[in-house]
């Protein structure tokens, strides 16, 4: 018999995927996991900016890091200014580093919806491929006689409700997103 079972594990880890590129965007509040797309060059080798240093989200529009090696002050700083996506500007005063997180305008806030509609799209192109996946398999399996015409179909109809349970949960958490974003 053919088990959908993993390529519903593969379903569920796209979804997750998706939900945490969903917490990359910006929403106009500080939040530590906005920085998470940074990458700082210390000792030198690339690392994630949270294996460098402390983030912490003490006010609502304003994002503290902490180094953990204050030698690494300038390194954190400038890649957090390369990121353009992102547009802040950080200062330091040579141990703890601030980023203020500017309020964003009407048309910042329409780029991160579209912006956010694209890894939707990303997303459900996961699940088609996951989905096609999971059909070729089938049909080698009948084509093997492993599994007959009835089972292909029923395997069908599965991944079609797969489908459609998953396309939801996306379109329910980019709604959720969309309604953050354009919140003032």
């Amino acid at each position: 018999m053919f088990d959908t079972d993993t390529y519903q594990l593969k379903m569920e880890s796209a979804l997750e995927h998706f939900d945490e590129e969903l917490k990359k965007v910006r929403t106009g509040r500080a939040h530590p996991n906005m920085l998470d797309s940074i990458l700082v060059e210390v000792y030198g080798a690339k690392m994630p900016l949270n294996q460098a240093a402390n983030i912490t989200a003490p006010e609502p529009q304003l994002l503290q890091i902490t180094p953990f090696d204050p030698g690494n002050i300038q390194a954190i700083a400038a890649s957090i200014r390369n990121d353009q996506s992102l547009g802040f500007n950080p200062s330091d005063d040579g141990r703890i580093i601030r980023v203020p997180v500017p309020p964003l305008t009407e048309e910042r806030r329409k780029l991160l919806v579209k912006q956010t509609s694209e890894k939707v799209e990303e997303a459900r192109i996961a699940l088609r491929n996951i989905r096609q996946d999971g059909l070729k398999d089938a049909k080698r399996k009948k084509d093997a006689k492993e599994l007959s015409e009835d089972d292909v179909k029923g395997i069908e109809k599965e991944f079609d409700k797969l489908m459609s349970d998953y396309q939801s949960k996306i379109d329910a958490s980019f709604r959720a997103k969309e309604q953050d974003i354009l919140t003032i």
